[in-house]
């Protein structure tokens, strides 16, 4: 995997910045789903956010869910993420297929359309923090930038980029997200927003060869920039055949025997990877054995 992930400071720890590549991510994503350019890009830029947003958290066990619930064709989102840079998701739609925007690009927003956005985050504690926001463009990046300043009161900015090539595979993707620190200087704050306004477009600056930390630089001209870390990150889905067996005794005797008497093999389908798993008569039946 070339994709990866780094975590930054700058400007004597005024700012905290990740930047990401993932274009070997979402081309996975695509492949797992096949899914329409337009829902490539939509589910590309949430994944690569929710994979940088995984990064940020400590535990091991953390684990970050990104939901959007919006009333366009694409039928919503879903990322998953955890703090080593894997994640996993979903569309609703993945055969979306809508005309290009006025710009003559993937109409994102459009196939989003407008509602709103969960973050989730489970830290192992009693209860996840849930922050929830409207949504503002549907764009994503300025989503998730609302949903900083005014969930946690961080500002931020936040880019994310997906280019298709024109067999519908992915040609890059990546993005980066910049954080102010409570007591950032005035002078800090003009800089940096001066240098974000320059940025137009992630995929223009990926294409032109750009790395995650190049692409930092660019962001934080001027400002001293330490690296902590890089991180590999991929689209991973912990399903298995086990886990899908434990969710069918978690269904309950009933069920699994209105299954059994069907005298058919039934098949489950993971959402997150698009996986199947088959189960046969026989083998519901050992299954029905363990429920209590």
């Amino acid at each position: 995997m070339n994709d990866y992930i780094i975590r930054a400071i700058a400007a004597n720890d005024q700012i905290r910045a990740f930047a990401a590549v993932t274009t070997e991510t979402v081309e996975e994503a695509r492949k797992d789903h096949n899914t329409s350019p337009v829902a490539t890009a939509a589910l590309g830029r949430l994944l690569t956010a929710g994979a940088m947003m995984g990064t940020m958290m400590k535990g091991d066990k953390d684990i970050l869910t990104l939901q959007i619930k919006a009333g366009g064709p694409l039928e919503g989102i879903t990322v998953t993420a955890d703090s080593k840079g894997r994640v996993k998701g979903y569309v609703g739609n993945p055969n979306v297929c809508i005309p290009a925007n006025s710009k003559g690009k993937l109409d994102v927003a459009g196939a989003v359309g407008v509602g709103f956005m969960n973050v989730i985050k489970d830290m192992g504690l009693k209860e996840p923090y849930v922050g929830q926001v409207a949504l503002q463009t549907s764009e994503i990046a300025e989503d998730l930038t609302y949903y900083f300043a005014t969930s946690e009161q961080v500002p931020s900015a936040v880019g994310l980029g997906v280019l298709m090539n024109k067999d519908n595979t992915v040609r890059q993707a990546g993005g980066f997200i910049v954080q102010l620190m409570p007591f950032a200087e005035e002078s800090t704050i003009a800089k940096l927003e001066e240098n974000v306004q320059k940025i137009t477009s992630v995929t223009s600056l990926l294409e032109e060869g750009h790395t995650p930390e190049s692409l930092l630089e660019k962001v934080l001209d001027g400002f001293d920039m330490e690296i902590n870390e890089k991180i590999p990150t991929e689209f991973y889905c912990n399903c298995s055949r086990d886990r899908v067996e434990k969710a069918l005794i978690s269904i309950g005797r009933k069920e699994l025997n209105e299954m059994i008497q069907e005298g058919k093999p039934i098949e489950m389908n993971c959402h997150f990877c698009n996986h199947n798993y088959e189960f046969t008569v026989e083998e519901l039946k050992e299954i029905l054995r363990k429920c209590k």
